[in-house]
């Protein structure tokens, strides 16, 4: 093997390049990003289990005055770069090490080895001291990865899209291959994908053509495999072409907003959580599909704001966790909406100027979290727990989900809408962020009421509308997110450096609401309906959005000003934070009107009671036959009696049918 000996006093930052290696050797050269801090980095290249420092190093770079020991000091590699080092001719199935160092303790180097010119191995390093391990050896001539499953662990129930990714870690271009999946075990899905140019070590995302239908709620088993690499069914490592993923199907949030409404119906409005479980100017709520409900906290713009998850909210086993995160003040300083992600993460806006304190210009945007309690808002040896955050979007007021690590914001410092990508995190606590992607939606003349009050957004996933609250301007917009092409550069910013920074040009908005609002704050879409709250006197208002502009069909006076974040939640019921009274509520209507018998119309209402129910219901009326459906239309049970016991089904939301009449219950 050739190699470098190092002395005290060596200070070169890169290596002569060598010429053929030898047989039984391989060429191995270094691709080394830095972040915003280069100079805190120092690295050296060793046989597996030499120590920093040893008499068997390779190769070192970056800044050898930090060294083994990580001492805080100036030179080394510049910010923001990346450099190659290298190569070097390695011996042929050994390991290696990479030693990393960083002064600050927050890692902030990324390490590409790239063997025979392929790029097998990436490490991201995020702590003071790190060891990363690789084998040199030269890629197969096939080898297709199912490499992840996009489909998300919880889904709502209907027609589930399948989505994965193929990495090629041969040394072949993939030009076709078939994708497969199966459901507990039965295969539902093969198709041939063809004229795809997959490079070596590169990634390939796809949507299975056939959607499942799953007939029922409940826990499946998904599994996804790549077969027939370039119409051949070889594959150099047959062990990594199949990937599985646990998945749970849910029901879907109903929409029973005509419970609101409808004459007759008294309402509960039940406090769920308050200041007495630390909600303090909550200012935005949000549900996380295993039920779990979320409660944003304004704190201050030195503290930070905080958050309290509520474990079975409303029923007797509720439980409740405040968590602040020790970095706060930076990453979720006055934040001013939450937004769930379909995974494992959550995102918040903040509606601070400058989250850097310090006078000078703007710098802050939206943070990416982990919801897992045991990560987020725990030491990481970095800069506090967040996953990632760009810096783009002072004043925001509001955040809204729409798929993987993409949120649409509400920009009142540019009056203007902002979709946010954090595209791949960066682990808890680092500063990675050159894979973000923003895009600027300008020129619909947006105005806040002030910086106090909330403009949130909520995006429709299946008719791909994105509903936002334009307060000042006292109205409701929304945007059609599919169409517009990308413009020209935004005339603020950018503050870092981005993957993609652009105006989108040439896109449909349109007016919902324009008159009946005063202060209006929080938003949430169900199918064609939709909530706004007034923040001015706590009103909460029912809108039908089939047609524009939207015609207002009820309001629920709850005659407590304050109000801000608004979600239609579990069963469909109604749930909002308000941020002068410190208090979550969900609002619970003596009866269940579902949406779709209001709209009929002409159906005769069928009375069920107790309603909700959990074992017992009782049909009113003469004695025949009841059939009850799930919210998909699929028949779970017939009865020919008025006393049915409904013990067995699941808890959701249920139509039930006696003759031509029709009524909606809750199974608890």
């Amino acid at each position: 093997m050739k190699s470098l000996l190092l002395t005290a006093g060596l200070f070169a930052l890169s290596f002569a390049t060598f010429g053929q290696c030898e047989e039984g050797e391989t060429s191995v050269l270094f691709e080394i990003t830095t972040d915003n801090w280069g100079y805190e980095i120092y690295w050296e290249l060793t046989p597996a289990g030499e120590a920093c420092g040893g008499s068997e190093t390779v190769a070192w770079g970056g800044n050898y005055s930090v060294g083994c020991n990580g001492s805080n000091a100036g030179g080394g590699y510049g910010n923001n770069t990346t450099i190659n080092e290298g190569p070097w001719c390695l011996t042929n199935g050994e390991t290696y090490t990479i030693l990393s160092r960083d002064s600050y303790g927050d890692g902030g180097a990324g390490f590409t080895v790239n063997i025979a010119s392929f790029p097998m191995f990436e490490f991201q390093a995020t702590s003071s001291s790190e060891t990363f391990f690789f084998e040199v050896n030269t890629p197969p001539e096939v080898d297709g990865e199912l490499h992840e499953i996009h489909t998300p662990s919880t889904v709502y129930i209907g027609a589930i899209a399948i989505s994965g990714e193929v990495k090629n870690l041969g040394s072949t271009t993939i030009q076709s291959m078939n994708v497969n999946y199966s459901i507990d075990g039965e295969t539902m899905g093969s198709t041939t994908l063809s004229g795809l140019n997959i490079a070596p070590f590169t990634s390939h995302e796809y949507s299975h053509p056939a959607n499942w239908y799953p007939s029922s709620v409940g826990d499946y088993e998904l599994a996804l495999w790549v077969t027939n690499i370039n119409e051949s069914w070889f594959d150099s490592v047959p062990s990594n072409d199949m990937a599985s993923k646990a998945i749970s199907v849910i029901q879907s949030i109903p929409d029973i907003t005509p419970s609101y409404y409808s004459n007759g119906n008294t309402f509960s409005y039940d406090v769920i959580v308050n200041s007495s479980d630390q909600v303090m100017k909550p200012m935005d709520i949000d549900f996380q599909l295993n039920g779990d409900l979320w409660v944003i906290n304004l704190g201050t713009e030195n503290s930070g704001g905080s958050t309290v998850r509520v474990g079975n909210p409303g029923t007797e086993n509720q439980t409740d966790l405040w968590q602040q995160d020790a970095s706060a003040a930076h990453f979720m300083s006055l934040p001013s909406g939450i937004a769930m992600g379909n995974e494992d993460s959550f995102a918040t806006c903040p509606s601070v100027y400058d989250a850097n304190h310090d006078g000078g210009e703007p710098f802050t945007g939206p943070s990416l979290w982990s919801n897992d309690p045991d990560v987020y808002a725990q030491p990481s040896g970095g800069n506090g727990s967040h996953l990632d955050m760009l810096h783009e979007s002072p004043l925001s007021l509001g955040i809204a989900f729409e798929s993987g690590n993409s949120y649409w914001v509400y920009d009142s410092f540019n009056n203007d809408i902002a979709n946010y990508n954090f595209s791949n995190d960066h682990g808890p606590g680092n500063s990675d962020h050159g894979d973000g992607e923003i895009l600027r939606y300008q020129g619909m003349g947006l105005d806040e009421i002030n910086t106090n009050i909330a403009c949130h957004l909520e995006f429709d996933s299946e008719r791909r509308w994105l509903y936002f609250v334009d307060g000042g301007n006292q109205r409701i917009l929304r945007l059609d997110v599919t169409t517009g092409s990308i413009g020209g550069n935004p005339n603020w910013g950018p503050h870092e450096g981005l993957a993609l920074y652009k105006k989108v040009v040439g896109f449909t908005w349109e007016e919902v609401v324009v008159s009946g609002l005063v202060e209006p704050a929080g938003i949430d879409v169900v199918g064609s309906s939709m909530v706004v709250t007034d923040h001015s006197n706590g009103d909460v208002i029912f809108y039908d959005i089939s047609s524009m502009p939207a015609v207002e069909v009820g309001r629920l006076e709850t005659g407590e000003p304050g109000i801000m974040g608004v979600v239609m939640g579990p069963q469909g019921r109604i749930w909002y934070c308000n941020k002068d009274l410190n208090k979550v509520v969900r609002v619970e209507p003596s009866n269940v009107v579902m949406a779709v018998d209001a709209i009929q119309g002409e159906v005769e209402p069928l009375v069920v009671y107790p309603n909700p129910a959990r074992d017992v219901i009782t049909v009113a009326g003469n004695i025949g036959e009841v059939v009850i459906f799930d919210i998909n239309g699929k028949i779970v049970l017939r009865y020919f009696g008025s006393e049915i016991n409904v013990s067995e089904l699941s808890s959701g939301t249920y139509f039930i049918e006696k003759g031509s009449k029709k009524a909606a219950f809750v199974k608890e």
